[in-house]
């Protein structure tokens, strides 16, 4: 029997008090890396939530098998921010989609979440109407013609089926529940409420694709009203990513287990502290980024070194050619030479040790 065919379903439950103390560590966590971004100048919180935004959507999309490309990530969401992230890049309208979705969810998490919102968050998933090369119901929850919804692994006629959804006919009242649940307010902690909200939907699944995506997102939407920031300092999705199998074990488990959540929200709140610690590293590079600039603020950089500089601090994809140089700058190659050698010479940047056909540059203080 899967959870959702429990006489009481949705009637979660859960120990309080074995709870407490990891959701207290957790809440003291939140604040003390609250604090600390604080501490920042605006700008440098932007920063910092640029790069956490960009992270959370490389790695939410990871988890479902989908790889963007990360410098087009970024760019949709500096656009999106208003922050300049120098350079011209084509965005994939996929990679733009899930952009949009995360920052509605979270510059907007104050704002009811209703039918037609996640709708509109689902066909921005899907702009071609496709997963993959399969063509899905887009905008809509899932019907008579999605079939049984099952999630399945194994090689044909070997397959292991790991949960069945509700059947197409019950998702609809079932998503006017947690919807009228997901508005009302909170009955515990926004955490609490955090986690129990991305078990819900994605144990709803009430689309063909993306379910996941989306209940990430809608638990970045509690998280953020739990913190009163629009601004985002931690990837739970990185998180996951790093415990995949975990995530989704743990999940099965509950998913075929009573409507006693203090399992699923115990390995929740224990994400969430890994995502808070890993921040720290977030952080720290901001600072090193912006010291940087400060210790260099007197000295001239033309617009291609700049762009090139922030790019190495903010995590250069692969390795620095003067080849990738010229390319990224639309420039020539003697052009980026001469660039690379004037930082070559003011001790900015340094040869990789590592030969090959190529030579390659790195930062001389790495963030």
């Amino acid at each position: 029997m899967y959870i959702h065919q429990q006489k009481e379903w949705p009637r979660f439950r859960w120990n309080a008090e074995k709870l407490m103390s990891a959701l207290a560590d957790v809440r003291h966590s939140q604040g003390r890396l609250l604090g600390r971004m604080g501490a920042l100048g605006f700008s440098m919180r932007k920063e910092a939530s640029l790069q956490t935004l960009t992270l959370d959507v490389l790695k939410s999309s990871e988890i479902e098998g989908e790889i963007f490309n990360r410098e087009q990530v970024r760019s949709s969401i500096a656009r999106r921010m208003g922050i300049n992230a120098g350079g011209s890049i084509l965005i994939d309208r996929h990679a733009d989609g899930i952009v949009e979705v995360m920052l509605d969810a979270t510059e907007n998490k104050d704002t009811v979440l209703t039918k037609d919102r996640l709708f509109n968050w689902h066909a921005a998933l899907f702009p071609t109407g496709r997963s993959g090369i399969q063509r899905i119901t887009v905008g809509q929850w899932r019907g008579e013609k999605s079939g049984m919804m099952q999630i399945v692994s194994g090689s044909y006629g070997h397959e292991k089926v790991h949960y069945e959804a509700p059947s197409f006919d019950r998702v609809a009242p079932e998503m006017k529940s947690f919807l009228s649940w997901f508005n009302s307010a909170a009955e515990s902690d926004l955490v609490i409420k955090a986690a129990l909200a991305h078990f819900w939907f994605v144990t709803i699944h009430p689309f063909d694709d993306g379910n996941g995506r989306l209940a990430r997102a809608i638990a970045d939407m509690v998280l953020a009203r739990s913190e009163q920031s629009s601004l985002r300092f931690y990837s739970m999705s990185a998180q996951i990513q790093k415990n995949r199998r975990v995530y989704f074990n743990i999940l099965e488990e509950c998913q075929k287990g009573s409507l006693d959540m203090t399992l699923w929200i115990e390995w929740f709140l224990s994400c969430l502290q890994g995502a808070i610690n890993s921040a720290e590293k977030t952080l720290e590079s901001i600072l090193v980024k912006a010291n940087f600039w400060e210790a260099h603020s007197g000295d001239s950089f033309n617009n291609r070194q700049q762009q090139i500089l922030n790019r190495l601090f903010d995590g250069f994809d692969g390795k620095l050619t003067s080849s990738k140089w010229a390319k990224l700058e639309k420039c020539s190659q003697d052009t980026a030479l001469r660039d690379i050698n004037d930082l070559l010479l003011r001790q900015i940047l340094k040869k990789e040790q590592a030969g090959g056909r190529s030579t390659s540059y790195v930062l001389k203080t790495r963030p």
